[in-house]
């Protein structure tokens, strides 16, 4: 009787917990890298899809097939790694051009299926005129130099305009971030119906960068956070508080996160954030420099944010 309680118990408590996450949940998240640095394997790159869905938008490619066997290995998906490339990620929303953000995607390309690649028109430049030129990379895109094989659209986006993501069910407003001024990068406020998700490709402090483009941020999603549908926050914290400012090369330690976390706050209000999802992206090696991130961002988190560590393949729930 005693085992058929606890049983029951456990029977209730998983009806109730996907009760609960059907109720509340509006996107799924399946980091393929998480990491900055050296690290090939393992460079930024997060796939994001409304709910129950498979139809994917990669927020940035630095790593895709490494982590998409990850995936498979941890069962997260259920196809091989190259059907996942094909079928389930419909596009790229590339942040800015460096390699630790755009690698997989064009070492990938030859494999892909067609899609769209969206980008800024800085980072879509760089990437027509360096990567998918004809002469680094075949241009495997419908714009720019050299012989087209036209498999990616590149869509280039107007900063603050929604665009709707083609083969999903999503829409994306891109936002102009700095790093390492004047280089441009960008921050992707993804929809699925009312709900909101945030991620922030590489970016430094507005106090280091004095470009005012994080206040311009925060000052556009207040709205969301205050009306409860923004979901999360995907930010980097690159290095740990020992590196100084003029080495921070457009990048956050965990006291300018927290320093512009404050700023958001006095937007919203301190209770709003208190127990708000913040994703910790683009930790660099080595693994003494990221154990040193993770305990600064716990020791000092005095608004009581909700710190989360993304693992490489494991899917995550907003």
């Amino acid at each position: 009787m005693f085992l058929q309680r606890i049983y029951v118990g456990i029977i209730f408590c998983m009806i109730q917990a996907t009760s609960m996450v059907g109720q509340t949940s509006s996107f799924e998240v399946v980091p393929l890298g998480v990491k900055g640095g050296n690290d090939e394997s393992n460079l930024s790159s997060y796939l994001v899809a409304a709910t129950g869905s498979k139809q994917y938008i990669a927020l940035d490619a630095g790593t895709i097939q490494a982590g998409l066997d990850k995936a498979v290995q941890q069962k997260t998906f259920a196809v091989p790694a190259i059907q996942a490339l094909r079928k389930y990620i419909k596009g790229y929303c590339i942040s800015h051009a460096h390699l630790d953000h755009v690698s997989g995607l064009i070492i990938n390309s030859p494999a892909d299926s067609n899609k769209t690649v969206y980008a800024l028109p800085s980072c879509m430049n760089l990437m027509q005129q360096h990567y998918f030129n004809d002469k680094t990379w075949a241009n495997f895109g419908d714009q720019g130099v050299g012989n087209f094989l036209k498999k990616y659209h590149f869509e280039t986006l107007v900063p603050n305009q929604e665009i709707a993501l083609q083969g999903t069910s999503m829409f994306v407003t891109p936002f102009v971030l700095s790093h390492v001024h004047p280089y441009e990068s960008t921050a992707f406020l993804v929809r699925n119906g009312d709900a909101y998700l945030l991620y922030l490709g590489d970016t430094g402090p507005d106090a280091v960068e004095q470009g005012g483009r994080l206040l311009a941020l925060w000052r556009a999603i207040a709205p969301l956070i205050q009306a409860q549908k923004l979901k999360g926050i995907f930010i980097e914290v690159s290095f740990p508080n020992e590196q100084p400012d003029k080495f921070l090369f457009g990048h956050l330690t965990p006291h300018w996160l927290m320093q512009e976390m404050q700023v958001l706050a006095s937007l919203v209000g301190e209770k709003s954030l208190k127990g708000f999802p913040v994703v910790i992206t683009h930790q660099k090696p080595p693994l003494a420099n990221e154990q040193k991130i993770v305990a600064q961002l716990k020791a000092h988190n005095p608004l009581g944010l909700r710190l989360i560590f993304p693992q490489q393949g494991k899917r995550l729930v907003f």
